[in-house]
């Protein structure tokens, strides 16, 4: 059990009414929260990434299925994930960021950055500081609508003190969340409406970072990943499918290949 679901099962047992969310009627699996014909949970494959991400949820994020926040902790082994509290944060997480083993970055846009915030346009040679230093790099990445998302990081002091990852090129907001990584990338996301043109999800973020700090092979694996979700997803609804009707195969055929178990 990773560390979303974990975070999915306590955010449910502090309900005291039931999250009815789109589509709350459809009978779903209690782990990849799709439609029970259409689980995906047999299929989870982790990979082998030497990076870690950690996601600051807003507080019913975690509850609506349509997330993929969770995605990124099916895929990558070293994922975190806490509810944003704004008046008592979590001290395992503030534990984190404060750790000898990780070295955080805040993946927002520069244009947020509080004064005399450390700002990194992406480099190749930031993640060999890293490397040199025996700090495995961790991805901070707010998971919330982008009007939330905004919130989070101006009622947060601790996010003020960490340095930005902020991707070249003007700007993508994620479509769940956060994760307003800035760029020029068309979303392949089918579930949620972006509020605008652009908007990614916060698992294509992930697969974004991962890609741009040169672990192709982990970030294909996101991706295929998402794209899995997103159909199975969309199959269950009545509305024309417009997801990649090949993910499966395609997933399929890229653990087969790498030999993923």
């Amino acid at each position: 059990m990773h560390a979303v679901q974990k975070l999915y099962l306590y955010r449910k047992s502090l309900s005291t009414t039931e999250f009815k969310a789109r589509g709350w009627k459809v009978k779903r699996c209690e782990v990849c929260r799709l439609d029970q014909n259409y689980c995906i949970c047999n299929m989870v494959k982790q990979g082998d990434s030497q990076y870690a991400f950690l996601l600051l949820m807003y507080d019913n994020e975690v509850l609506k299925p349509s997330n993929t926040g969770r995605l990124i902790a099916d895929v990558v082994k070293d994922t975190y994930a806490f509810l944003w509290q704004r008046t008592e944060p979590n001290d395992e997480l503030l534990a984190l960021l404060s750790s000898n083993k990780y070295q955080p970055y805040l993946v927002f846009p520069k244009d947020y950055a509080n004064e005399g915030q450390v700002v990194y346009e992406y480099k190749p040679e930031q993640v060999d500081i890293d490397l040199k230093n025996k700090k495995k790099p961790l991805f901070i990445l707010i998971d919330a609508t982008w009007r939330q998302a905004k919130k989070i990081f101006r009622k947060s002091p601790y996010l003020s003190l960490l340095p930005i990852i902020s991707i070249p090129q003007q700007t993508s907001t994620a479509q769940e969340g956060n994760v307003n990584i800035e760029g020029n990338f068309n979303s392949r996301y089918q579930v949620r409406k972006a509020a605008k043109a652009g908007e990614l999800a916060t698992a294509e973020v992930a697969a974004k970072v991962l890609t741009l700090m040169g672990d192709d092979n982990n970030a294909l694996h996101l991706d295929l990943w998402f794209d899995v979700f997103t159909y199975q997803y969309r199959r269950s609804v009545k509305q024309r499918n417009l997801a990649d009707p090949e993910s499966l195969t395609r997933y399929h055929e890229f653990v087969s290949a790498n030999k993923i178990s």
